[in-house]
């Protein structure tokens, strides 16, 4: 488990405007670990250099938002994300919002999990 910075913005309702951002932290050679892009347009990003990543957007205009999320290793296998799920809910953690990703055949899965305070929500639940 690990503590990490998420980036977050809101994207115009437009087509390219999501390739538009991907290209910006690519032609900088950002690498993005884990993305989701919700109904109303707000995209999160972990990323392997979020102070360059957010530099970066701001200088494009975008209003981001930095924010602390628990990123957790975790056996990609049925039950894991319920495990972790099980476990931040009897420490009593509220889970605000979760994603991940995992590539079929591989022994890991990697999620992100949102709550209000990363630090004693992992070392309350034992992450």
């Amino acid at each position: 488990m690990a503590i990490r910075t998420e980036l977050s913005f809101r994207l115009q309702n437009s087509p390219g405007a999501f390739a538009q951002a991907c290209r910006l932290l690519d032609a900088d050679r950002v690498n993005i670990l884990a993305i989701t892009l919700e109904a109303g347009g707000v995209l999160r990003l972990i990323v392997d250099n979020p102070l360059h990543a957010g530099g970066l957007l701001r200088e494009r205009q975008y209003r981001v938002e930095e924010r602390e999320v628990l990123y957790v290793s975790l056996p990609n296998d049925p039950g894991a994300c319920a495990a972790v799920a099980r476990m931040l809910a009897d420490a009593g953690v509220n889970v605000e919002y979760f994603y991940g990703t995992a590539v079929e055949g591989h022994e890991l899965a990697t999620v992100v999990v949102g709550v209000a305070d990363p630090q004693r929500a992992a070392t309350a639940a034992g992450l």
